[in-house]
């Protein structure tokens, strides 16, 4: 076989091929074989057709299971003793026909991952947001803890308001004559829940309990059931109770149902969560800075095969993160091809980064040892409070194990660009108005 690779740019390359003729003879032979071993032709027992018989009437198949063959052997062969890192299956921009004592030659276009030299990567200069505590978040964050903790319990105050949930009786009707699903007996509502027919919530507030009233309001026009939608109707209601959401007291028997010993040990764990967050997410933001600048400095090309690679990881992870919150990209207006249109200018720059990461990290023979790799498992462990035999064996594979390895580099090699950098911490405020003069 020989093969002729021309550069057609940093991210593509085409391959020329030419398959000697006993190749093909051979794998039109095997191929013939193959088929005539199933092949039912009226007229002829299986296995005890003619030769002739079977190239009339199978010769379409033969040849898509030779040209599969011929292009995926010499191709894949090509890529390994040529050492061409492909990113995206060969596009066939043409071929020869497929005829027996012929050579066979076709021609392939491939994304390849470029070879960046990375430049100017040591030294910049970046702004880092200060990190900032305040008391007052642990009290809002202790308040949502209580408030999911509350419960309702009867109240004292003789009118509804908003808030309170209502043990109402109900009948509606149009022009006089009740519809089907229009009555309840005992029914709890919210008010301010915005559950009901728009105005019917704000009318019950200020009932008192046994009151009765007619409450007039119109259904929308996108109404679910057609025969209701636009249509006026009056509500018979009568109001038997009135409850409210009362929040534990905050005190230490309060930080004992989270498993802790006092309110003070209670604060002190939240301050730790939200400094550990606050840092991730600032350190995030530098990283991200970072990044930037690198691509910034140092344009390359990025071949189509490692965007597409990318959105579909991106994709991936969003919609596992909304299926644990019960959700969807669909509830949010979108499906995978808004997506992937929304997110991939971030997916452009995400590639360009890692790539450029990478040559920095060739460029300075930043090499991940055994022993960063043993840190970094027990690492994941204690972070996920998983056993540590559970996580080796999970990063066992060797595809797991690239992935941990690759990602072990980035962060090794983000680190060595943070250490030579010139950081300046500032506060948020200046941090955001910096971000809108760039804008």
């Amino acid at each position: 076989m020989n093969v002729s690779i021309e550069e057609v740019s940093s991210i593509k390359k085409k391959l020329s091929f030419e398959v000697p003729a006993d190749v093909v003879d051979a794998e039109i032979e095997k191929a013939y074989r193959k088929i005539g071993k199933t092949a039912k032709v009226k007229g002829f027992r299986p296995g005890k057709i003619p030769r002739s018989v079977i190239e009339k009437y199978y010769g379409p198949q033969m040849e898509e299971q030779v040209l599969g063959r011929l292009i995926n052997d010499s191709y894949f062969k090509a890529l390994v003793e040529h050492r061409i890192a492909a990113v995206s299956d060969p596009e066939i921009v043409e071929n020869s026909p497929l005829e027996k004592g012929k050579v066979f030659t076709y021609e392939a276009q491939v994304d390849i991952k470029p070879e960046v030299e990375a430049k100017d990567y040591t030294g910049v200069s970046l702004q880092k947001e200060k990190l900032v505590f305040d008391e007052a978040i642990i009290d809002e964050r202790i308040e949502e803890m209580a408030a999911g903790r509350s419960e309702l319990e009867v109240t004292s105050r003789k009118k509804a308001r908003t808030g309170d949930f209502v043990v109402i009786d109900f009948e509606g009707s149009i022009d006089g004559v009740a519809f089907e699903g229009g009555k309840a007996e005992g029914h709890e509502l919210e008010l301010g829940s915005g559950s009901f027919i728009p105005g019917f919530e704000e009318q019950l507030e200020g009932m008192k309990r046994e009151d009765e009233k007619d409450v007039e309001v119109a259904f929308p026009e996108e109404y679910g059931n057609k025969d209701l939608a636009g249509k006026p109707a009056v509500f018979k209601v009568k109001l038997h109770e009135i409850k409210e959401k009362v929040a534990p007291k905050i005190n230490d028997e309060f930080a004992k149902g989270f498993g802790l010993e006092s309110l003070k040990e209670l604060r002190e764990k939240l301050e730790e969560n939200h400094n550990l967050q606050e840092k991730n997410r600032i350190d995030g933001d530098l990283r991200e800075k970072l990044v930037a600048e690198l691509v910034e400095r140092n344009p390359i090309e990025v071949p189509e095969g490692m965007v597409a690679s990318q959105l579909d990881y991106m994709l991936g992870n969003i919609r596992a993160r909304m299926q644990n919150q019960g959700m969807s990209l669909e509830m949010l207006g979108m499906n995978e091809e808004t997506f992937k249109q929304m997110y991939r200018d971030t997916a452009v720059s995400q590639v360009k980064g890692s790539i450029i990461l990478e040559a920095i990290a060739g460029q300075e023979e930043l090499k991940v040892e055994d022993g960063e790799i043993d840190g970094k498992l027990e690492e994941i462990a204690a972070m996920s409070n998983a056993p540590l035999d559970a996580v080796q064996k999970h990063y066992a594979s060797a595809e797991a194990r690239r992935g941990l390895v690759s990602q072990i580099a980035e962060e090794k090699v983000v680190q060595f660009l943070l250490d030579s950098a010139t950081i300046e911490e500032v506060d948020k405020e200046q941090l955001a108005d910096k971000n809108q003069d760039k804008e």
